[in-house]
């Protein structure tokens, strides 16, 4: 009886994530027979919840139209999952630390003590990484421009804006004009908010950083189109061109690689900058707590590297040099 009340509890959270689902696919999530899952329904029904048959191609079953599930209803793996997320949020969205903080007690109040103790010992203590900056938390509102305008598929109006948020005027060398894109997928990576759209201006694909962004809805509907890469995370981690800035370090320095800017881009640190020269060369602008933290990166890339700046960053390339071909000498004084 306790593992059908499991199933039964999760058999309605599922009805609560999607409008329709086909028998084979209840059955596949919660790992039983189809059989199982049909008995399981009938006592739902006669515990009072509307779990209607859909008939045809598209078929299968759902909760009652008007119907709506009591709340909080939570299994073990969704309260766990609530947990983390609402303690990891603050560092990609500005102004939820306290909403999440108070959300997150309020939810353990409400919760069975079993469940209590599990989203308690999920608690996180956030620590410094020293060696990645992720962006400064993404604005509510942008995301949720642009959140909204991916679900509905609507045109958008974008201009972009510098690290600061001000945007450039017509006389600057960084301006550029407002450009209307067709936003596909919002993607979260390193510590930071993305669009991938197709551009109308150009009609090629490109990635930008939300927190770059000043978006202005349309309302204007577009037909979604396929992606061409096919591997949407590839491409936005390969893209140099996505809007990233250098983070504020003590020491921050550039280097010439002989490597493609997709290649670097893939691996280069969160808040550093590739910049594309041609197909075999880039740029790579990157910082560090110091001189040498900035080598030993460029280091890692095992390509040669060429026009460092500034000259403090050469010094400590020379130094780690020398350092690892004493490490690689051979000596003669062990027993």
């Amino acid at each position: 009886m306790a593992t059908t009340s499991r199933r039964a509890l999760r058999l309605l959270s599922l009805f609560g994530s999607r409008r329709v689902w086909p028998l084979r696919d209840l059955a596949a999530r919660l790992g039983a027979g189809e059989r199982t899952v049909r008995r399981d329904i009938e006592t739902l029904r006669r515990l009072g919840y509307p779990i209607t048959t859909v008939h045809g191609p598209g078929g299968g079953y759902r909760l009652g139209t008007g119907h709506t599930l009591p709340p909080l209803l939570f299994d073990h793996d969704q309260a766990l999952a609530a947990a983390v997320a609402l303690q990891t949020a603050p560092s990609t969205v500005f102004g939820l630390r306290d909403d999440a903080a108070r959300a997150l007690v309020t939810l353990e109040q409400a919760m069975p003590a079993a469940l209590r103790e599990s989203m308690k010992s999920l608690r996180l203590t956030a620590l410094p990484n020293y060696w990645e900056f992720p962006a400064p938390p993404a604005d509510p509102e942008a995301l949720t421009t642009v959140g909204t305008a991916v679900r509905h598929h609507h045109v958008l109006v974008t201009e972009t804006l510098r690290a600061d948020g001000s945007r450039p005027g017509p006389g600057d060398d960084d301006f550029t004009p407002a450009r209307r894109i067709e936003p596909h997928h919002l993607v979260v990576w390193a510590g930071r908010w993305y669009v991938v759209a197709h551009d109308l201006q150009d009609h090629r694909w490109r990635v930008h950083r939300v927190d770059r962004l000043r978006a202005r809805p349309t309302g204007r509907p577009f037909t979604p189109r396929p992606f061409p890469d096919g591997d949407l995370a590839h491409f936005v981690m390969s893209s140099h061109d996505r809007g990233d800035v250098p983070a504020a370090w003590p020491c921050t320095g550039h280097a010439r690689l002989t490597l493609p800017a997709g290649t670097v881009a893939r691996w280069a640190p969160s808040g550093s900058v590739v910049e594309h020269l041609d197909s075999e060369h880039c740029r790579l602008t990157l910082g560090a707590w110091s001189w040498a933290g900035v080598a030993g990166i460029l280091a890692t890339f095992d390509t040669d590297l060429t026009d460092l700046h500034p000259p403090e960053l050469a010094q400590a390339c020379h130094r780690l040099a020398s350092r690892l071909a004493a490490a690689a000498t051979p000596t003669t004084d062990q027993p």
